[in-house]
């Protein structure tokens, strides 16, 4: 039997948690014996579609399967039904997209979706800003771009968990430690940012919270840098080189760890194409906090 080729394209080379995916695809694809290769778009979704589509239609040797990290929140439909049209395996990874339902129900080929269960991360990161502030107050909330459904879920589920006694003020990254040093040098250089009570700042992922305590450490200083830099940030990914190590060498407070989903969606979609059976239309893979909130509850109350 000739070997499957597998293609894996992800959003960007900036992100830890890509980098992980793309390992994570990589040590799939050798213990199963697959090719793999790997193309990141550098999060623009033109460039995303271009780069499927010219695999798609190539007139040579295209791939047995696609796994698949979209830039945008649509998930690029039109490349999906092309990917199906060439009977070219379909795996969704780290997102929700709206078109698997019908793409499944007149395709030959695999295709379904599988994702860490964002809503749940919101759900965490509320939790542990219950534990790190349980007299409430004011959090800043530094969200992943709005084309993103994982971060429409997180908010979703922050909004679900989070104690009514705290109020977030909300701003924009781009899952980049430099999206979010811009954010939050931007909102720093209005007056009124300066004499908010802020009580915590977290992040849609580790990358970001890392950005913004670099922007606090530029632009503030003395007992003013001192008082930001001192205050819980959180993150989300939980990487043992980064958001984890960060965790415990107290940059980040906590962390959410995220399962990545390059490796499983890779397995499941090798699978399907070795065994012709089509899997579940969508899996989630549940995310942990880093600390356990019973520590972080504990370390918060001093204990």
């Amino acid at each position: 039997m000739q070997n499957l080729n597998i293609l894996l394209s992800l959003i960007t080379t900036d992100n830890d948690y890509q980098r992980e995916q793309a390992a994570a695809g990589e040590d799939v694809a050798r213990r199963l014996g697959v090719n793999l290769q790997v193309v990141f778009a550098e999060n623009d979704p033109i460039n995303q579609s271009q780069q499927l589509l010219k695999v798609i239609q190539s007139s040579g040797k295209k791939p047995d399967g696609i796994a698949f990290e979209p830039v945008s929140g649509t998930g690029l439909p039109q490349v999906a039904k092309a990917a199906v049209a060439a009977k070219i395996g379909w795996a969704v990874v780290n997102r929700s997209v709206e078109y698997i339902s019908a793409l499944r129900s007149s395709s030959s080929v695999p295709v379904f979706q599988v994702s860490a269960d964002h809503v749940e991360v919101g759900r965490i990161q509320g939790r542990q800003l219950a534990a790190l502030m349980p007299e409430g107050g004011l959090a800043l909330y530094i969200q992943g771009p709005a084309s993103a459904s994982a971060a429409e879920d997180r908010t979703i589920g922050m909004s679900q968990t989070k104690p009514e006694n705290i109020q977030l003020r909300a701003m924009k990254g781009n899952w980049t430690q430099e999206s979010a040093f811009s954010a939050v040098s931007a909102w720093l250089r209005l007056s009124t940012s300066h004499t908010l009570p802020v009580g915590a700042i977290v992040a849609h992922n580790d990358a970001m919270a890392l950005g913004a305590r670099h922007a606090f450490e530029k632009e503030t200083s003395g007992a003013e840098r001192e008082r930001w830099l001192s205050l819980p940030f959180l993150g989300c990914d939980g990487l043992s080189q980064t958001g984890k190590a960060w965790v415990q060498s107290n940059l980040i407070r906590a962390t959410v760890v995220l399962p990545t989903t390059a490796g499983l969606g890779i397995e499941m979609l090798v699978n399907a194409l070795r065994s012709g059976k089509n899997p579940a239309e969508r899996t989630l893979a549940t995310p942990e906090s880093f600390p356990p909130l019973e520590r972080l509850s504990r370390k918060a109350r001093g204990a």
